[in-house]
């Protein structure tokens, strides 16, 4: 067994194919509308779904806005370099809602990121690095 994806429900397809393709640097593996049942599945990601997890984009037409609940956590990226891919993030657009640094109570570096939703990424810095 092995993780295909993570269905993330959204109320903007453009916006929020720009923000992982653009701002994450994602690539768009492929998109399909469904005029039948009123909805367009997106699925991004690092490299193509039979070598790793995607992010499947739903968006519903009629449905602009979501609440995300208090379920949700988050998406986690590993990054070489957690304090370079926040600027990178702000360059290219995008929100940076906690900065990199070390974790609370643990030496991991980490930064979270959101997405237009409000959906939020975990970026972590890869072990082994010391800044």
């Amino acid at each position: 067994m092995r993780i295909l994806h993570t269905m993330l429900r959204v109320g903007d397809p453009d916006a929020s194919i720009r923000f992982y393709t653009e701002v994450l640097g994602m690539r768009l593996l492929r998109k399909n509308d469904y005029p039948d049942g009123k909805f367009t599945l997106a699925f991004v990601g690092y490299e193509d779904e039979s070598e790793g997890a995607a992010i499947e984009l739903t968006y519903n037409w009629d449905t602009s806005k979501y609440e995300l609940g208090t379920g949700y956590g988050h998406i986690a990226l590993e990054v070489d370099d957690a304090y370079a891919a926040c600027e990178q993030v702000k360059k290219r657009g995008g929100v940076v809602t906690r900065e990199a640094g070390p974790m609370k109570h643990g030496t991991t570096v980490i930064a979270f990121v959101a997405d237009p939703d409000g959906y939020k990424i975990e970026l972590i810095q890869k072990k082994g690095r010391v800044d």
